[in-house]
Formats: structure tokens, C-alpha cells, sequence
């Protein structure tokens, strides 16, 4: 039975469960289902030029490390297990590290070892609905590995600023280029902060313009759960940069750490405000709830003052309603044997439900 369900792609709101069977021996890499091919990209760069190409040939790889001072590896596809256990096998990757890699679903971890440092952390995109993926990064020596399920635009601004020779990331070394995939990853959540936030707003102003509308409601019951979803992988995150600025790895500059520790301090503030959201979205349930029970108890209140201007009124007709022979009384009734008595009652009751209203319209009450 569980090979039959784990036969199939299992991809939840929070994230994709692993593919590897149960009991399945420790460091088996196993492709997810439906992933990509992989592909290796390399962008080598100095201060004075760089060069990019695909990357077929892995024992070409000793040239470019030779060549450079900083090698960039994106791995693009998890596909290829072929292909990532030669990645792995020339760069020392413990087989545990390939599997965190292709699997998936993992928690967020920093790792050192003696040749670098592996750091596996989540990005979150909107398409259109919110969806976890991981980005793996292994530096060491002068070269950095970043591993990608499928292609994206996420490190393009990093990669146009590298050929464009903007800013320090020519000069700088291997730990810079470390520090600039973090950053990007970072920042990446402020704009997906501000969605939620003007999502946030409308839904405010949808509450106001149509009280007690049941999609209002589920809204902010998916935006709890997607800003929950951004609050999990924001708090490993900052655990990751904060492991870097206190890192004692040799390969971490003190060039680079006031870079790491602004890093920590946007995770800090991303953290801030996605807290703040989710208690205004905690705030527009609270909100929505009394909206509908203040269009209730506007309903209450105008059947209220309705039956109260009713009760003396059925009171009249009631007490002329009853039976009582007036032949054998003349206490019996008497009314009934008047020629007005009908008009009479009428205007009674016209008489006293004006009287009413009146009364209940200089109390505010309505």
C-alpha cells in the first residue's frame, strides 16, 4: 500500500513529503517524481572579466577552478542522479547532504565541514497559490554550488550584477558570493510580505463595504495559513544567518561579516512584520465575527421593537376575541353590542402602535 501512494508525486500546501519508501537505507538518492533534468551552468569570475557556459563535462571543472578565483555552480533540476553523484563525488558532498538535496521537504540546516559549508534553506513563491521549494548551497574553496529543483528568476539579479560588474561582487571572494545568494533569498520575502499586507487591507475594506460575506472569511482563514507557512521558513532562516556572523569557519572573512549581520538584521525585520500580519489577520477575524454580530443584533433589535409594538395590540384583539354571551350578562362584553365597537377597536390599536413608534423613535432605538 505505501509503495502504491508513494508511487505518486505527494505535493501539499506546506511542501512536497520525500519519495523514498520507508525503511529505504540511509543516503539513497532517489529522483522526486516529475523532476527535472539536471543542468550545470558555471559563471567564473575575477575582478577583470568572467566567463559563463554550460557545463556538460565535470572533468572540465578542474580547468575552471584553476583558472578563477570564484567559481559559480548552478545546479538547475534533480533529476539527474547520475550527474549529482559526480558533482558530489568530485567536491567531497557526503552522500546524507545529496539526499537533504534532492528529497526535499527538509528543514532548513547549516552544516560546516572542514572543506566549506552546506547550507539548505526554503524559498517561497505565489503561483498563484503560495508553494515551498529548497535552495541548497555548498561553498568550498573558491567554488559555489547553488542546487535548484526547476529554473527560476530568483538569483538573476545576482547574475546580471556579476556580468555587469556592478557593486563589490567581482572583487570580493567565494564568501561574498555565499553572502549574496542569502541576501536574494532574503529580500525575496519583503515583496511577498507587502502582497499579504495589501491583502490584508482590501479584505478590511471588504469586511466594512459587505459584513457577513462567507468567502470574506475564508480568505483570511488561507492568508492565516499561508503567513504561517512564511513564519516556518523565516525563523530557521534567521537561526542559518545568525550561525554565519558567529561562524568560525576560515573561509568567512571579517569583510563579509557586517554583510552577514545586515542580512540577519532584514531576517529579523521580515520576521517582525510577517508577525505583525498575521495578528492583523488574527485582528480581521475578531472583526468580521463582530460585524456579524452587530448585523445580528441589528436584526434582534427591529423584530424586537416590531413584537413590542404588536403585544398590546394582540392584547386587544385577543381580550375582543373572546367568546362570552352578552344575553345572559350584561358585564359580558358589552362592546360587542355597540355600533362603534369595531372603529373603535381599531383605532385603538392604530392609536397605540403610533404612540409606540413615536416613543421608540425619540429613544434612538432604531
Amino acid at each position: 500500500m505505501f509503495k502504491n501512494l508513494l508511487a505518486r508525486p505527494l505535493k501539499f500546501k506546506y511542501g512536497h513529503l520525500p519519495p523514498v519508501e520507508p525503511g529505504t537505507p540511509p543516503a539513497t538518492l532517489q529522483a522526486r517524481p516529475g523532476g527535472l533534468p539536471t543542468t550545470i551552468k558555471v559563471l567564473a569570475y575575477s575582478p577583470e572579466g568572467f566567463e559563463e557556459e554550460a557545463l556538460e563535462d565535470l572533468t572540465a571543472l578542474d580547468d575552471w577552478l584553476s583558472r578563477w578565483p570564484v567559481v559559480w555552480l548552478q545546479v538547475v533540476g534533480l533529476g539527474s542522479i547520475e550527474k549529482l553523484e559526480q558533482l558530489g563525488h568530485r567536491f567531497d558532498l557526503h552522500p546524507l547532504v545529496l539526499e537533504d538535496i534532492i528529497n526535499g521537504g527538509q528543514r532548513p540546516i547549516l552544516e560546516e565541514y572542514d572543506q566549506g559549508l552546506f547550507i539548505l534553506l526554503n524559498t517561497l513563491t505565489l503561483d498563484p497559490e503560495l508553494c515551498t521549494e529548497q535552495v541548497g548551497i555548498f561553498a568550498c574553496g573558491n567554488a559555489v554550488i547553488t542546487f535548484q529543483p526547476k529554473q527560476d528568476t530568483l538569483l538573476d539579479p545576482l547574475r546580471d550584477r556579476i556580468l555587469k560588474g556592478r557593486g563589490r561582487s567581482r572583487q570580493m571572494k567565494v564568501d561574498y558570493l555565499t553572502y549574496s545568494v542569502l541576501d536574494i533569498i532574503v529580500d525575496h520575502y519583503f515583496p511577498m510580505a507587502e502582497h499579504y499586507g495589501l491583502l490584508l487591507e482590501n479584505l478590511e475594506d471588504q469586511i466594512a463595504a459587505t459584513p457577513g460575506d462567507v468567502r470574506t472569511i475564508a480568505q483570511i482563514h488561507t492568508i492565516k495559513r499561508e503567513l504561517l507557512t512564511v513564519r516556518r521558513s523565516l525563523w530557521p532562516l534567521r537561526e542559518i544567518v545568525a550561525g554565519l556572523v558567529g561562524s568560525t569557519l576560515e573561509m568567512i572573512s571579517d569583510e563579509v561579516r557586517p554583510y552577514l549581520q545586515d542580512c540577519h538584521q532584514h531576517v529579523m525585520q521580515i520576521i517582525e512584520i510577517v508577525t505583525n500580519y498575521n495578528e492583523a489577520a488574527a485582528a480581521l477575524t475578531d472583526l468580521y465575527l463582530s460585524t456579524i454580530s452587530n448585523s445580528m443584533n441589528a436584526v434582534m433589535k427591529t423584530l424586537t421593537i416590531i413584537a413590542t409594538i404588536f403585544i398590546p395590540l394582540t392584547f386587544i384583539a385577543g381580550v375582543f376575541g373572546m367568546n362570552f354571551n352578552t344575553e345572559r350578562s350584561p358585564l359580558n362584553m358589552p362592546e360587542l353590542n355597540w355600533y362603534w365597537g369595531y372603529p373603535a377597536a381599531l383605532l385603538l390599536m392604530a392609536v397605540i402602535g403610533f404612540f409606540m413608534y413615536f416613543y421608540f423613535k425619540r429613544k434612538k432605538w432604531f
